[in-house]
């Protein structure tokens, strides 16, 4: 016959106890973590993570906004560097040309009159003159020729003042050289000679 061991059976008799009281201890952490996600603590904590999520959105959104416009600045630019350089590509060109038409001008000044050995040449530089300032035209290349006009220092070079009665003071009495825009803007200022009124 087995001998009863009493220590053997103690320790049977402690296992499923220590079993419950672990069951215990881990249901109590478990209540003991639900009560702290649904205290006021925790309602703060969620509160403050979408507040910070709102504004982190907002920023995002106005960097987005900001780098759109950025980007539709640069567009723009461009466009308008591209836009001035089709328009203003001749203006060096233009400028060299403008000598070229004042010495056809000055060439037809000195050949009008009757003589008739002259009036061939005449006609031939004529002709020679029309068909460059067709050329400038067709370009945009316009004539400023102010005579009788008020002055507008934007447009002409002021070369001497003289008092004269007959014409309204600062009025353009005579053009020395002629002046040009392109496209506008101005290539060459026209050279005149500006009234005041008498003292």
């Amino acid at each position: 016959m087995a001998e009863h061991d009493p220590n053997q059976a103690e320790s049977q008799e402690q296992e499923p106890l220590a079993d419950t009281q672990s069951q215990q201890a881990e249901g109590e952490a478990q209540a003991a973590a639900g009560a702290a996600a649904d205290s006021p603590a925790g309602e703060a904590s969620l509160e403050e993570t979408v507040e910070q999520l709102q504004t982190d959105l907002l920023a995002a959104r106005d960097a987005a906004l900001r780098a759109q416009a950025d980007a539709q600045n640069v567009q723009r630019r461009a466009e308008q560097d591209v836009e001035k350089a089709r328009k203003f590509a001749l203006e060096q060109f233009a400028k060299e040309l403008l000598p070229v038409v004042d010495n056809l001008e000055r060439a037809l000044e000195a050949t009008s009159g009757d003589d008739p050995a002259v009036k061939p040449i005449a006609e031939g530089v004529d002709l020679t003159l029309k068909s460059f300032q067709d050329a400038l035209k067709k370009f945009r290349v316009e004539t400023v020729d102010p005579q009788g006009e008020p002055f507008d220092p934007n447009l002409h070079q002021a070369m001497s003042m003289v008092e004269n009665a007959e014409v309204e003071p600062n009025s353009v009495i005579a053009v020395m050289q002629k002046g040009y825009t392109l496209n506008g803007r101005l290539l060459r200022p026209a050279m005149v000679m500006v009234s005041k009124a008498a003292s």
